[in-house]
């Protein structure tokens, strides 16, 4: 009965989270901002740490890409243990990540997202005040990784071919991935004719995430009206399995 009790806490908890947007900063942090599992692993070890002033119910699940799933319905070659657990203000969770051994693509990564969901202690000072709890969701990209792929995950962003094309009244940058690692780029400029033209703000991280075999994007250059009378350079920044940002160059086509 507790169990279900917690359960039904928690779909509560995402059912208000699609109707409102938090004000405020979730208490429980990831260490780390992405997980990469290689599949002859035997399992991983993701730290979680309430930097709050108050105890925190967590719940912890993995999809396959679906930011509507639920525990119930996502489904994934990995367990959890535990999934649902209570921590102390100040005080850290060890989660147990295992890969079940299901099969999944050997020629390329498999993308999956780690769900962390925050419900916070209720308090008779905000049923007083009728203020509402509100609950966070934070998601990680978990790269599960395939044993003897044929290049080092860190050459993959130095592999990515540019393209400079047309792109409605100006030009865009075109990105292809031919590795068989997921490529994620945090920042993009092109250097020409001694200006530098850095891509729309407005694209996110999940638009900059190159997939693995082919995957092309479009990144626009809202400053670039002509195309570069001289030679031009992509200056660009990957994120690395440990989360830093690295800097690489490469030469554009045209």
């Amino acid at each position: 009965m507790k169990r279900m009790a917690r359960l039904a806490l928690v779909a509560c908890a995402l059912v208000f989270m699609s109707l409102l947007t938090p004000l405020a900063h979730a208490s429980v942090i990831v260490h780390g901002t992405r997980v990469v599992y290689p599949v002859e692993q035997q399992e991983l070890i993701v730290r979680l740490e309430n930097k709050g002033d108050r105890p925190a119910l967590v719940q912890v699940w993995l999809d396959a890409g679906d930011r509507q799933s639920t525990p119930a319905t996502a489904r994934t070659p990995f367990t959890l243990s535990p999934p649902i657990f209570r921590i102390e203000p100040n005080q850290q969770q060890a989660v147990r990540l295992r890969y079940t051994g299901e099969p999944v693509p050997t020629d390329r990564e498999s993308l999956y997202w780690l769900n962390v969901l925050e419900v916070p202690p209720s308090t008779q000072d905000a049923a007083q005040k009728n203020q509402i709890q509100l609950s966070f969701r934070t998601r990680l990209r978990v790269f599960l990784r395939p044993q003897a792929l044929p290049l080092p995950a860190e050459r993959a962003p130095a592999q990515v071919q540019w393209k400079l094309v047309p792109h409605g009244q100006g030009y865009a940058l075109q990105a292809t991935n031919p590795t068989p690692y997921h490529v994620s780029l945090a920042s993009i400029d092109l250097a020409s004719d001694g200006r530098r033209y850095s891509k729309a703000a407005n694209q996110t991280a999940t638009d900059s995430l190159l997939m693995p075999h082919g995957d092309t994007k479009l990144f626009a250059l809202p400053g670039l009206k002509a195309q570069p009378k001289g030679a031009a350079q992509v200056e660009f920044t990957a994120v690395s399995d440990f989360g830093a940002r690295v800097r690489y160059s490469a030469s554009p086509t045209f």
